[in-house]
């Protein structure tokens, strides 16, 4: 069992519940989560990490993929401890704003579009500006 005080914690912070609620939607990989929430990969990674070192969320490979997703006896207990809090309007209206996103993920298939390590490599190539094109052996520096 995990340690409560890190528990409550970890679900203390906004952004973690809103991770922890999608989880309880479904599974989802770091560019879904990135995605649905509109935050960078390095703070979801960092809000994956608390979340993971709390006993909350674990990691399971999938092909290419590392999908997050809620253990067993933490969905079983934190869907019932959540349904018992009501939300107050902001958090009801960001909750439903997540589950849009969640739909508009799916359907765009986000996974398999933005994660791809091929479109990676394509998308940082893209990026690079003109500037930093190879010079050939002949150019002075």
């Amino acid at each position: 069992m995990p340690d409560i005080l890190r528990v409550f914690k970890s679900l203390a912070d906004p952004t973690r519940l809103r991770i922890v609620r999608l989880l309880l939607q479904q599974d989802l990989c770091v560019c879904e989560l990135m995605f649905v929430l509109e935050m960078a990969q390095s703070r979801v990674s960092h809000q994956l990490r608390i979340l993971r070192d709390a006993s909350l969320v674990e990691d399971v490979r999938d092909g290419q993929w590392i999908i997050y997703r809620l253990p067993d006896n933490v969905r079983t207990t934190i869907a019932p401890l959540l349904a018992l809090f009501k939300e107050d309007k902001k958090s009801a209206g960001a909750i439903h704003a997540d589950r849009r996103r969640l739909s508009a993920c799916r359907k765009e298939g986000v996974r398999k579009k933005r994660c791809s390590p091929v479109d990676s490599l394509k998308s940082k190539a893209e990026e690079k500006p003109a500037s930093a094109k190879k010079r050939s052996a002949g150019d002075s520096i």
